[in-house]
């Protein structure tokens, strides 16, 4: 995706950007290292952590902590928990019991905060919120850090593995004033060591998608089926799955948007991470080879607003709403957040084949290469089939399309809303006919057969790739990028929460490449705002940084791979993309991994230009 200055971005980067002000108190005495030779098994090891399954096996101080009452809102489900909020001298505790696995070389404890107060003070910290374990203060929050939503909040307990702990949460207020602390999804998260897991152990594996779906008359509602047939490719039985409801972002889970019924081949539990994951227990543990298969009843509404997932006016843009199975590595399951400024979506290259059923009058561009025929009395049957392709998404509406193929062979259709004049449209074919093929001769031959582009100029976020589809304004440089994206992100994929730079850094890299930009002396003008930026910084970094997101991934990134060029030399760093694209073709691509392969690329020892340009894993 490419951001692009506007009012709305602004606004919703407002309730991002109050992160609150962590104290740090010292850290506890050490404790002995965990056996070496022992094994971590990665867990989340905090019981009830969203507040949904009653109280237990929480201790609260007084049976209102844990409550679903009106005057707080969660931050996903229904319950979470208050603590103080009185305007009187009051104490409010929560604890649990935990037991964090030994072997394990990394422990994070998370949980989400909303603190709202009634102090006005803006240097007092009368009322106070302090997390402990074991009876080690980790961080103390108070009235000065109050904040319009909740933010997450990550602290490292590694030195705690082998051990058995309380962890608790104690809010403190004086005589008068209230300050409300409202937590809510507390997570304890281990994982065994630093190096990245390979392919091979990610799972569930080789997923393969069969949709039927029908829409009513204007496009902004579908129902159907969806089934996911995979195979468990890790050594570890697989007992559950996940799946990623991404849109329910853009609804509550008391209204979502994407439904999921009548589920088969499995059980379904209680949604978490804002609705936005599904937990599916499986019949019986998985062995590593085995594959299974998950049904369910779907149904999709498309709110209004020119959005990845919205419709303008008459035109929908449906992405993301298909359920995709979530990502388990040696990490656990990446159950991340939707983020609004970039993307959270890490998904295994999968086949799909699509059934969609609507209105003639509609025309109905999708990932994949799509087949008409007709349907019932005024209706039309589009069904699209893509191979190795991370995610699916489609459009609705009544188009003007325009279609050519570029010179190596790839056919562009373009599809414009009612505004967008037919010069417009023509230049944005001429720019993806020349886009596609200027990226499939430095990265490797476009493999999705028709690639369609859905232009509308109210899109507030600029431009947002799909595999085969992108949507886009009127922009030679952002349709550029978001073709650019189907290399960086659909064929070399990555973990997009966590390391973003992995595809927006390398498609404005391709993108200058394509529109013959050197990126000349370009990393002279970056200015760092704080000594923990760096270009390898997750999407938890920027959604709280959300004004230095695109400055500094898309920037300093593209930047620093320039730089990375003139330090090599074109022809090897031309070879290094090339190949490192054609060795994770359809794979994942780590920082770890890309940083090994440009070491092989040269014989200058590059530690000092990782050091400089701020690339850490």
């Amino acid at each position: 995706m490419r951001t692009i200055p506007h009012r709305s971005v602004a606004v919703r980067a407002l309730a991002v950007t109050a992160l609150a002000a962590v104290s740090l108190l010292p850290a506890g005495p050490a404790t002995a290292a965990p056996d070496a030779a022992a094994a971590c098994t990665p867990a989340q090891v905090v019981a009830n952590g969203g507040f949904e399954s009653g109280t237990s096996p929480w201790t609260q101080s007084s049976t209102s902590v844990i409550t679903s009452r009106s005057g707080e809102t969660p931050h996903g489900g229904t319950s979470y928990a208050w603590l103080d909020g009185t305007g009187a001298t009051h104490t409010d505790t929560l604890s649990q019991s935990v037991t964090i696995p030994s072997g394990c070389s990394t422990a994070t404890l998370s949980f989400w905060l909303h603190i709202d107060t009634t102090e006005t003070t803006s240097s007092t910290a009368y009322d106070k919120l302090t997390a402990k374990i074991g009876g080690t203060a980790l961080a103390t929050y108070s009235n000065l850090d109050k904040n319009t939503g909740y933010v997450k909040k990550t602290l490292d307990v590694s030195s705690f593995a082998g051990q058995t702990v309380s962890l608790a949460f104690t809010g403190t207020e004086d005589s008068s004033l209230q300050t409300s602390f409202v937590l809510d999804d507390v997570a304890l998260d281990t994982s065994g060591g630093t190096t990245p897991p390979a392919d091979s152990t990610r799972t569930p594996a080789a997923p393969s998608y069969t949709v039927s779906l029908s829409s009513n008359t204007s496009g902004t509602g579908w129902t159907g089926h969806e089934s996911a047939t995979f195979t468990n490719a890790s050594s570890t039985a697989l007992n559950e799955v996940y799946l990623r409801l991404w849109d329910n972002y853009h609804g509550t889970c008391d209204a979502m948007p994407i439904t999921v019924t009548n589920v088969s081949g499995g059980t379904a539990g209680s949604p978490s991470v804002g609705c936005t994951a599904l937990p599916v227990t499986l019949p019986a543990p998985l062995a590593q080879g085995q594959s299974a298969t998950i049904g369910f009843d779907l149904g999709i509404t498309v709110p209004s607003g020119a959005d990845r997932f919205g419709h303008d006016g008459a035109f929908s843009f449906i992405g993301n709403a298909l359920p995709v199975l979530a990502v388990k590595d040696g990490a656990g399951w990446h159950l991340d957040p939707y983020t609004n400024n970039g993307e959270s979506f890490y998904s295994l290259a999968a086949d799909f084949k699509v059934t969609l059923d609507h209105p003639s009058t509609l025309l109905v561009p999708a990932t994949g290469t799509s087949v008409d025929t007709p349907g019932s009395s005024g209706r039309t049957v589009t069904t699209a089939t893509a191979s190795k392709v991370r995610d699916f998404a489609w459009a609705a509406g009544p188009f003007s399309k325009i279609s050519d193929t570029s010179t190596a062979g790839t056919a562009i259709n373009v599809y414009s809303v009612s505004n967008i004049s037919s010069s417009d449209a023509q230049s944005m074919l001429s720019t993806a006919k020349t886009a596609v093929d200027a990226h499939a001769a430095r990265f490797g031959a476009y493999p999705y057969g028709e690639l369609d582009a859905v232009i509308d100029n109210n899109y507030w976020f600029g431009g947002m790739e799909y595999p085969g589809f992108v949507l886009d304004l009127v922009s030679t440089t952002a349709l550029t990028h978001e073709i650019g994206h189907q290399w960086w992100y659909g064929i070399v994929g990555d973990d997009e929460y966590n390391s973003p730079w992995l595809d927006e850094a390398f498609t404005d890299y391709a993108t200058d490449l394509a529109l013959g930009k050197t990126g000349t002396s370009c990393w002279n003008s970056v200015s760092w705002a704080s000594s923990a930026e760096r270009i390898t910084n997750s999407m938890a970094y920027w959604d709280a940084h959300s004004s230095r997101y695109s400055t500094v991934v898309y920037g300093y990134g593209k930047c620093a791979l320039h730089d990375l060029r003139r330090l090599i030399g074109d022809t090897a760093m031309t070879k290094l993309l090339k190949d490192y694209a054609g060795s994770h073709w359809y794979g994942v691509s780590t920082t770890a991994e890309f940083k090994a392969a440009a070491q092989a690329a040269t014989t200058t020892d590059l530690t000092s230009f990782w050091s400089t340009h701020r690339i850490d894993g």
